[in-house]
């Protein structure tokens, strides 16, 4: 019997139990007699939160006296962690589990297996249905799955019944007034103020189970339909000045509008008896569970735009259409959401939304890269940010220092205005320093570039006066793509990137995938790696996947007919990596040549270096290439074996440090002999004090982001590139503890600008 026929089979008796005049506590004990005889189990059972703890309501199976009196606190035993958690458990020897806790009350000894799933009221759990059997066996995918359909028809049923906390089964507003500040992720960059606005209220599911499950079906055809207009429509409005990757997230997103693997799963859906709807919502618990399990950052930024789109269903459907873009922005806002999809975002008044703050977020999700094309600051991971705003409170959000600030007093709003004015008068310092060349105080040129990814970034170039770019990251084409980009399109890309560069160097990094970079549809992914960072990733993959680098060279030997390429290869380990990259690269160039293509008028190859080994064969490398960019992300934390991603580890290195400074020095002498460039692509350069250090180390190529650029104009423009080199070799000879406040020290009383 499939799922739906399972789910339908149950559900159709219990609409007979749901429609009655019993009590609660009649309808729960007749609602267990069936699911337990529908999948022939030898026990079912019911637990409901109250007041914080799952009380056992109903069971067919255990001990009758029992009921009541069997509590679990959240996360205790097995019951616990699925209410904890809101995950499945399916478990042929529940004792073997390490959070299996023993109630001899209840008789349950004698049973062996053991499934549950969570009842979830408005995202959060409020009880677990459970089945347990004496024969040690595994539940089946369609009995699990009829589980989930009748959790969701019990969730209707208990809240009606008010068997539940009311807080549990809703996010209550807070009633604090009190002035609060509050960290996030910056996605962003930027500072604005406004009123809290929630982007949507919940859809609350009333009606679960369905009278008509032909009606149901055309209700959601219509509802489908009708978003398919409002996506097609809102992305032929969209409008940034500039065609960009934005474009191509915007026809990802409308992909998904269209899957119809999708429409067919809320067809299920309904097929085992639930209303439209329910449907929708069902589909859309399925795709929270997987979200949970989802370590890849990109794949979860796909579940998130199939939930904005499952939301924009669920409104359509249930004729609750007032969402806080439907509505109208009335004032300077600052929004409010647990996640968003790039559609959802262009619907709002760009004019009067001023920012917005995310519970979730991640800096490769569609709406991130949508908010930075259209301007707007974005703060996300901000936790339980639903619970301590009120509608309408007055925020102050800050991203540039990852904070937002929830009912102000009066003296952090004049304190905030101050800063947004002295950031808007340095913007303005900052901007005019474009056409200023980055010159020391003694004459020495600094060559300043920017990194980039996208098309619309090239446009920095012009904003900031910048050298070049240093770091062209071609693997985001492929990030935000939902299938392989082609040749043609890559090479579009990297055509029209040369063109807004001009005269000035681009240097195209080539792809660096795999680790935290999974591309779903290569089935490139981390896997069971323990550590993905220094993993199969990058010049490792590529090369082994040499289809995929070939069809990257010819793009970008194409697209530079006539013209200087400059390309990087990234996390080089040995000399040998870089030697088979450069001759897979040199035979698409015969090979294209043998065809009468149009060539670069030369080509210059060059390595990454962010893993610690390369130094060693520098003698091997440096005859090979023309120039050598340090990658200090990476290279730091691999030399500290400090993964950058833990945030209990994010402090515990330093960028001036003398291991760091000291490694980076050894590399001057050798690349400087060689004539090979030397330069920087992190984050490191794009910091004042730092790039500094650099300056005074022997390092003058920095490539860093666009808005770093003015600042870094400004301090190289006010230093003295010899009293910092003297400075520095006697530091790195003899190294104080705190490097980095003897240096601040000195650029204080040397007149240094540190913006």
């Amino acid at each position: 019997m499939s799922a739906a026929a399972s789910a339908r089979e149950i559900l159709t008796r219990l609409h007979d139990v749901m429609a009655g005049r019993n009590p609660a506590q009649a309808k729960l004990d007749a609602v267990v007699a069936i699911i337990a005889e529908a999948l022939d189990s030898e026990v079912c059972s019911i637990y409901l939160l109250r007041e914080g703890v799952l009380e056992l309501f109903a069971t067919r199976g255990l001990a009758k006296e029992a009921v009541h009196v069997t509590k679990l606190a959240l996360g205790e035993g097995l019951v616990g962690i699925i209410a904890e958690h809101a995950e499945v458990l399916n478990l042929d020897e529940a004792a073997a589990h390490p959070d299996f806790a023993y109630r001899p009350e209840t008789g349950e000894e004698r049973y062996h297996s053991f499934a549950g799933v969570p009842i979830i009221r408005r995202e959060r759990a409020v009880g677990v249905l459970a089945v347990q059997h004496a024969d040690p066996r595994k539940y089946q995918d369609v009995e699990i799955e009829a589980l989930q359909t009748v959790a969701m028809v019990l969730s209707e049923l208990i809240a009606n019944a008010g068997l539940v906390d009311a807080a549990s089964g809703s996010a209550a507003r807070p009633q604090s007034t009190a002035a609060i500040r509050m960290p996030g992720l910056k996605l962003v960059d930027g500072m604005g103020s406004g009123f809290a606005v929630f982007h949507q209220p919940r859809v609350v599911v009333e009606h679960t189970v369905a009278e008509d499950i032909d009606a149901e079906r055309h209700r959601v055809y219509a509802a489908f339909d009708k978003m398919r207009e409002q996506i097609d429509r809102m992305t032929a409005q969209a409008e940034f000045g500039v065609g960009g990757e934005h474009d191509e997230i915007l026809e990802t997103y409308k992909m998904f509008a269209y899957d119809e693997g999708w429409g067919r799963r809320i067809n299920e859906a309904i097929d085992s008896g639930l209303t439209a709807e329910a449907a929708i919502e069902r589909v859309q618990q399925r795709t929270r569970q997987r979200m949970r399990q989802i370590d890849d950052p990109l794949l979860a930024d796909r579940m998130h735009d199939l939930e904005d789109l499952s939301n924009r269903l669920l409104r359509i459907v249930s004729g609750q259409m007032g969402t806080a873009a439907q509505l109208g922005l009335r004032q300077d806002t600052i929004l409010i959401a647990r996640n968003l999809g790039p559609a959802e975002l262009l619907e709002y008044d760009k004019r009067r939304l001023k920012g917005v703050v995310l519970e979730e977020g991640s800096l490769t999700a569609h709406v991130t890269i949508v908010a930075r094309a259209m301007g707007v600051p974005v703060l996300g991971r901000v936790r339980d940010v639903k619970r301590q705003i009120n509608e309408g409170d007055l925020l102050l959000l800050d991203v540039t220092e990852g904070n937002v600030f929830i009912r102000p007093s009066a003296a952090m709003e004049e304190a905030f205005e101050a800063k947004l004015a002295m950031r808007q008068k340095r913007k303005a310092a900052f901007a005019a320093l474009r056409e200023v060349p980055p010159v020391t105080k003694d004459g020495h040129r600094v060559t300043v570039m920017v990194n980039a990814g996208l098309r619309d970034d090239a446009a920095a170039l012009d904003t900031t006066g910048a050298d070049g770019i240093g770091l062209f990251r071609t693997e985001f084409q492929f990030l935000v793509s939902a299938t392989l980009p082609q040749r043609e399109r890559q090479q579009r890309l990297y055509r029209e990137v040369l063109d807004a560069a001009g005269e000035r160097p681009v240097i195209f990094r080539t792809l660096d995938i795999g680790g935290d970079k999974a591309l779903p549809y290569l089935n490139v992914e981390a896997g069971d790696e323990e550590n993905p960072a220094m993993g199969w990733r990058a010049l490792r993959l590529s090369l082994e996947r040499d289809g995929l680098m070939k069809a990257q060279a010819r793009a970008l030997l194409e697209a530079a007919a006539g013209r200087t390429l400059n390309v990087m290869f990234p996390m080089v380990s040995e000399a040998w990596e870089f030697d088979e990259a450069k001759a897979l690269f040199e035979a698409q160039r015969e090979f294209l040549a043998g065809r009468g293509k149009r060539l670069p008028s030369e080509i210059r190859y060059g390595a990454m270096l962010e893993v610690p080994a390369l130094a060693e064969q520098l003698d091997l490398l440096l005859p090979r290439i023309q120039f050598l960019s340090v990658g200090t992300n990476d290279l730091t934390q691999f030399l500290f074996a400090a993964d950058r991603a833990n945030p209990k580890l994010a402090e515990r290195y330093d960028w001036l440090s003398p291991s760091i400074l000291r490694f980076l020095a050894k590399l001057v002498g050798p690349c400087r002999e060689a004539g090979v460039q030397l330069g920087v692509c992190g984050e490191m350069g794009g910091r004042p004090l730092e790039a500094m250090a650099l300056i005074g180390i022997g390092i003058d190529r920095l490539s860093i982001t666009p808005a770093a650029v003015g600042p870094i104009k400004a301090m190289v423009r006010s230093l003295d590139r010899a009293g910092i080199a003297a400075r520095m070799a006697t530091l790195l000879a003899q190294p104080p503890r705190d490097l980095r406040t003897v240096l601040r020290d000195w650029a204080a009383q040397a007149g240094v600008e540190l913006a």
